[in-house]
């Protein structure tokens, strides 16, 4: 099993509850180096002064904060021990909001908690608490010497804390220029909701795989072996940088999935023509003949 990456408690009124908390995401991705072209050794980064063009060593290094144009304020150790807050080793939940009111923006890594040591029926008591309430909780936690605004929800038999956002962390959409629904003609709209619906489906995200990834694994493998890769077949249509006329589209679409869906009927009558022949040479005077 992983390591725990941080031990603490969630707290929310007077109740405390140890738990362990575990990355909830795995990164399958092929990780590369850079070589030198010429003998494929790795190259090495290094931290060059721009001023002296030479090599700095870590000890000589401190962190700055540019406030105007290549101006920078120097910050020491004690400057940061200053702004920082308490260091505490809990989850604070702070407010339990009903999960439809959050925009899903705010959301970004997950993580599992699990109970600690002796925890297990508390840990219980509050994951379902939360999950028949049909809300989740708000709280803040202190990881990596950051503060972090997170969310608390049952997800099956775990608690699952989902790093957040802050508010001002997202790009205001009134700086940005959308076209409006008024710009929209009803037959397009109609047209667009019959291709959303012929394509309307279960959530199942085994269905839905990372298939660069794999054809690229087996491309090293191959290479590994000195042989030819055998590729998926990723069966995409052609990308178009045009703009394209969207209502023509979406007849093309729409046709698309009437001619299988009328290819598919006509299988299906002839099939049920021939069996009411079939059930017509059997029959005599009306009766039919066992």
């Amino acid at each position: 099993m992983a390591r725990s990456m941080w031990k603490g408690s969630i707290a929310f009124g007077l109740v405390n509850i140890p738990i362990e908390l575990y990355s909830a995401v795995r990164d399958h991705r092929p990780r590369f180096r850079l070589l030198h072209a010429k003998d494929e050794a790795p190259v090495r980064y290094e931290r060059v002064c721009q001023t002296e063009g030479k090599p700095v060593a870590w000890e000589d290094l401190v962190k700055g904060y540019e406030y105007a144009k290549g101006q920078f304020v120097v910050l020491t150790k004690d400057d940061f021990k200053t702004a920082a807050i308490e260091k505490t080793k809990t989850i604070d939940i702070l407010d339990f909001v009903d999960p439809k009111e959050i925009d899903e923006r705010y959301f970004e890594t997950p993580y599992y908690l699990q109970p600690g040591k002796g925890a297990d029926r508390a840990y219980a008591l509050l994951r379902e608490a939360i999950r028949d309430s049909g809300r989740i909780g708000i709280a803040k936690i202190i990881l990596r010497d950051a503060q972090h605004l997170a969310a608390v929800e049952a997800i099956g038999d775990a608690l699952v804390l989902t790093m957040m956002r802050f508010s001002d962390e997202l790009g205001d959409l009134a700086e940005f220029n959308f076209p409006q629904k008024t710009d929209i003609r009803p037959a397009e709209l109609k047209m667009a909701r019959q291709l959303i619906d012929t394509l309307a489906s279960n959530w199942d995200p085994a269905k839905y795989t990372d298939q660069y990834t794999e054809n690229l694994m087996r491309v090293i493998n191959a290479k590994v072996k000195g042989r030819a890769p055998k590729l998926l077949d990723m069966d995409h249509g052609p990308r178009q940088a045009e703009v394209v006329d969207l209502m023509a589209r979406l007849r093309a679409s729409l046709e698309g999935k009437a001619t299988k869906g009328t290819k598919g009927a006509k299988e299906r009558g002839s099939g049920t023509r021939a069996a009411a022949s079939k059930h017509k040479k059997s029959t005599r005077g009306g009766k039919r003949v066992a």
